[in-house]
């Protein structure tokens, strides 16, 4: 992937930080984003995806250490696996001290560090943020942002089209890790062998 300008960069920084949602592409596919801490972005998002207003978001986070200072709670074995794999395509469900508005009420959360220098160093700079894939509900995932076609995104980041698979999803919060969703194939292997040696 080509990475964005700085200028792009600044510019999606600032208008996360005032409260806006941003187009942006992660490691794995296009992305409607918002900061993870603002029930206000949060219900701007649900309004221009047409979302379920209870359904959790996915938080991307620079690091586990900036995840954990969010409330999220990782076992000592969860958090073994998840330092293997992190960073890259794998998003992990795991509890939370309490719920945040990116959870929607819910005391668990979708977690993930994204593989992309250029992204860490921004959620680095705005703090955890809130991420879907960038379509309505019910149609398929934007692989391309010159094809968007609803409104209400404050800045985008257009690195040109994408086609990366939307990433591995691990369920962590019972007694044993169960898979949700399989990603791209290699990787989820790879997610496979480090569950069996960490846990």
């Amino acid at each position: 992937m080509t990475a964005p300008s700085q200028q792009q960069i600044g510019d999606a920084v600032v208008a996360l930080e005032r409260g806006g949602v941003v187009l942006m592409p992660t490691d794995t596919i296009y992305g409607l984003h918002a900061v993870a801490t603002d029930p206000r972005t949060m219900q701007r998002i649900i309004d221009i995806k047409g979302r379920d207003a209870d359904k959790g978001f996915v938080v991307i986070g620079a690091s586990i250490a900036q995840l954990e200072r969010l409330g999220v709670l990782f076992s000592e074995r969860s958090r073994a696996a998840v330092a293997d794999l992190w960073p890259g395509p794998l998003t992990a469900v795991v509890a939370l001290q309490s719920p945040i508005p990116a959870s929607r009420g819910a005391k668990t959360l979708a977690v993930r560090v994204p593989a992309l220098n250029w992204l860490r160093d921004l959620v680095e700079r705005t703090g955890p943020l809130a991420s879907t894939s960038a379509n309505r509900s019910g149609e398929p995932p934007l692989v391309d942002p010159k094809t968007v076609s609803f409104r209400g995104v404050d800045a985008l980041i257009d690195v040109g089209p994408q086609d990366g698979k939307p990433s591995t999803i691990v369920d962590f919060t019972g007694d044993e890790p169960r898979f949700i969703r399989e990603g791209e194939s290699f990787f989820t292997q790879k997610v496979w062998k480090t569950l069996r040696k960490s846990l």
